[in-house]
């Protein structure tokens, strides 16, 4: 068998891989219990303009990618709390209109289909140096601001009127937490790729939320879920020469799977002692 470590792209491709499988469940299960998952597609899809802003300009697609989407998130929840737009339809019309850009950019750019379609799906080859020094650097804002937040985010999720009502500035909270969810989906395009990431952002925090567990506990089931995921696919990837963005989230879908399978059998046994 053939020593995967041996090759720098796999180190680079794991390590890149291991911060985005913290920082993304730890993004989703706020997402999941706020029912914000809808925005983490679009600004998936918003990041799509980005990367063709990159590959047009001949710069780092992460790069503006994450300017793209930083940019796209705010002014997304800045519609949401003025409320002059109904919420799904600005996810809409950005979802729609990031698109509509990125296929009008791509188009003018010949050999831009190429590098594309590795960003739209995730491939550990194109993880360069740089990128998972700027993964590394800006997943450890990612963490740090959500701990240091964290009392607010979960009074928020839980109720956000009552936290306004309490003195939580809830508005800066949200802009805080929906650039945060920008860096997130950004970062992790390299491995998931945009269309994937928030497969890996959602199921591992849908998983987790099946055992019922306490806040802290879910994030930990989640991220334990999403790391593991991670890890086995890009190994799997690299074997099996599939896509690690492809394969990371079948494995958080097999995941999912097992659990449901396993809470169902759980509950019939139990309903087999009355």
């Amino acid at each position: 068998m053939i020593d995967i470590f041996n090759y720098g792209f796999i180190i680079r491709g794991l390590g890149a891989g291991v911060v985005i499988g913290i920082i993304a469940p730890l993004i989703g299960v706020f997402l999941v219990l706020r029912r914000y998952s809808q925005i983490a597609d679009t600004i998936s899809h918003v990041s799509l303009a980005g990367i063709a802003i990159g590959l047009l300009l001949k710069v780092n697609p992460m790069i503006t990618a994450i300017i793209t989407t930083v940019l796209s998130s705010v002014a997304i929840e800045r519609l949401r709390i003025s409320k002059k737009v109904p919420g799904d339809s600005a996810l809409s019309i950005f979802l729609s209109g990031s698109l509509a850009i990125a296929i009008i950019l791509i188009s003018h750019t010949r050999n831009a289909s190429i590098g594309l379609f590795n960003y739209l799906f995730g491939s550990i080859a194109t993880v360069t140096q740089s990128d998972v020094y700027l993964i590394t650097i800006l997943g450890l804002f990612v963490v740090a601001t959500i701990i240091a937040f964290y009392k607010e985010l979960v009074y928020i999720t839980i109720d956000e009127e009552a936290a306004r009502v309490s003195g939580i500035p809830t508005k800066f909270i949200n802009i805080l937490f929906i650039i945060l969810v920008a860096f997130s989906i950004s970062l992790s395009i390299p491995i998931v790729g945009a269309l994937l990431i928030t497969a890996l952002i959602v199921i591992p925090a849908i998983t987790a939320l099946q055992f019922r567990k306490s806040f802290k506990k879910t994030i930990f089931i989640a991220e334990s879920i999403s790391i593991f995921s991670v890890i086995f696919g890009v190994i799997s990837s690299f074997y099996l020469n599939l896509s690690s963005g492809g394969t990371i989230v079948i494995t958080t879908i097999i995941i999912f799977i097992i659990t449901i399978f396993l809470k169902k059998n759980k509950i019939t046994k139990i309903l087999h002692l009355f």
